[in-house]
C-alpha cells in the first residue's frame, strides 16, 4: 500500500478477502489502513465471521458491505484517498460507493490502482497452499483413474461429466474448479467443449478437462483418450502435443519469461505444421481460482517465481475432426518445475 500510495484499500474481490481474512462468505468486503483492517458482511454471516476471520475486526451491516467499508475508510484519520481493484468494480458499483459519500470527497477519495495488490501476493503460494494444490491435484488424478474404468462407448457426454462430479464429491471434494469439459469425436476439437448429450463414439478421440476444489484451492489437469485405436494422423498430432507438452513442462524455473514456456510449446507444434492449431495460451496460474496470473502465452514477459502454480496445456485443434489438448499443473521452483498431476500423459486406448 505505501509502495502504491495508498493509504487506504477497499478489497471487495473474494478470492482476495479469502486470502487477506480466511472469510470464504459470499458477501463482503474488507477495509485497510496501515494501522487496522474491517471486515464488513451481513448478519447472515455474524456466526461465521466470528469463526473465520483472522487479522480484522467484524462489522456486521443491514445491506451494501463495500458501501460501509468505504464510509469507514473515508472517516480514517489520514485516509485522504483509498484505492481500489479496477478489475473487479463495475461502473455500476463505483457509482454506488460514491453516492454514500459526501459531496466534497466523490471526486477524489476514490482511486483505481494501476496494478493489483493482493492478487499479485496469491500468485506466490506458501508451504501450506502448495500442499493443499498438491492434494487436490492428487484428487483430480484418483478420479482420472476411475473414469478410466467408467468410460465406455454409447454414453453420453453429460453422464461420463455427472459421474466424474459425483465421484469428486464422494472424496472429499468441495465441488469443481469450472465446468467440466467433456467432449468426444469432432466434438474434440472444441477447446471448451462442455459436456452434451452426445454419444461417445465407437472410435475416436475424448477429451477430459476438470478440477476439483479442496479447501478453496482448484486443481486443474486435462487428458485426452481414444476409444478404440488411433488413427496415425490422431496419433502423430497427439505425440506432437505431448512432446510440446513436455518441452513446456522442461522450460519452467524461477526467473523464466513466460513468454519463454509459451514458446517451448509452439515452437514444437509449428515445426510439425499445427501452429494455427494451437488457438490458445500455453497455460494460466492456479490457486484460490482457477485462472490466477500469471498467463503463460505469447510474449508475455512476467518472469515466473518460485512457488507459482500454472499450468502447461497445449493443444491442436481442427475443426470437424477432432482435438488434443494434455494438461499439468506445476509448482514452479527455483530451478525447475514440479509437476503435480502424476496421471500418464502416453495415449491410453479404451
Amino acid at each position: 500500500m505505501a509502495e502504491a500510495q495508498a493509504p487506504g484499500l477497499l478489497v471487495t474481490h473474494l478470492p482476495d478477502v479469502r486470502y487477506l481474512t480466511g472469510f470464504t462468505g459470499s458477501s463482503a468486503a474488507l477495509s485497510v489502513t496501515p494501522h487496522q483492517a474491517t471486515l464488513f458482511t451481513d448478519g447472515r454471516y455474524r456466526a461465521q465471521a466470528a469463526e473465520e476471520v483472522q487479522g480484522a475486526a467484524v462489522e456486521i451491516v443491514a445491506s451494501g458491505p463495500a458501501i460501509a467499508a468505504v464510509q469507514w475508510l473515508a472517516a480514517q484519520p489520514g485516509v485522504d484517498s483509498v484505492a481500489f481493484d479496477p478489475a473487479h468494480t463495475t461502473v455500476a458499483d463505483l457509482a454506488r460507493w460514491k453516492a454514500e459519500l459526501p459531496a466534497a470527497l466523490r471526486r477524489r477519495l476514490l482511486k483505481p490502482l494501476e496494478a493489483p495488490l493482493v492478487e499479485a501476493l496469491r500468485w506466490l503460494k506458501d508451504e501450506d497452499e502448495l500442499a493443499l494444490m498438491g492434494e487436490a491435484a492428487e484428487l483430480g488424478c484418483t478420479l482420472f483413474d476411475h473414469m478410466l474404468g467408467f468410460i465406455r462407448p454409447g454414453l453420453t457426454e453429460t453422464a461420463v461429466a455427472a459421474e466424474l462430479e459425483y465421484r469428486a464429491r464422494l472424496k472429499g471434494a468441495e465441488g469443481m474448479s469450472f465446468e467440466s469439459i467433456v467432449a468426444s469425436g469432432v466434438r474434440s476439437a472444441l477447446p471448451h467443449g462442455r459436456a452434451t448429450a452426445a454419444k461417445l463414439p465407437r472410435r475416436g478421440l475424448l477429451t477430459l478437462d476438470f478440477g476439483v476444489i479442496l479447501d478453496g484451492y482448484c486443481s486443474d489437469m486435462t487428458r485426452t483418450v481414444c476409444l478404440g485405436k488411433p488413427t496415425k494422423r490422431e496419433l502423430a498430432v497427439y505425440e506432437a502435443v505431448l512432446e510440446a507438452q513436455e518441452m513446456a513442462v522442461a522450460a519452467v524455473a524461477g526467473g523464466i519469461a513466460c513468454g519463454d514456456v509459451d514458446e517451448a510449446a509452439r515452437s514444437v507444434l509449428r515445426r510439425e505444421g499445427m501452429d494455427e492449431a494451437f488457438s490458445h495460451s500455453t497455460g494460466h496460474g492456479v490457486g484460490l481460482e482457477i485462472h490466477e496470473g500469471p498467463r503463460i502465452g505469447k510474449e508475455q514477459k512476467t518472469p515466473l517465481a518460485p512457488g507459482m502454480v500454472i499450468t502447461i496445456e497445449p493443444g491442436a485443434y481442427f475443426p470437424g475432426e477432432f482435438g488434443v489438448r494434455i494438461e499439468d499443473m506445476v509448482a514452479v521452483t527455483r530451478t525447475g518445475g514440479t509437476v503435480l498431476t502424476r496421471s500418464p500423459k502416453a495415449l491410453i486406448q479404451l
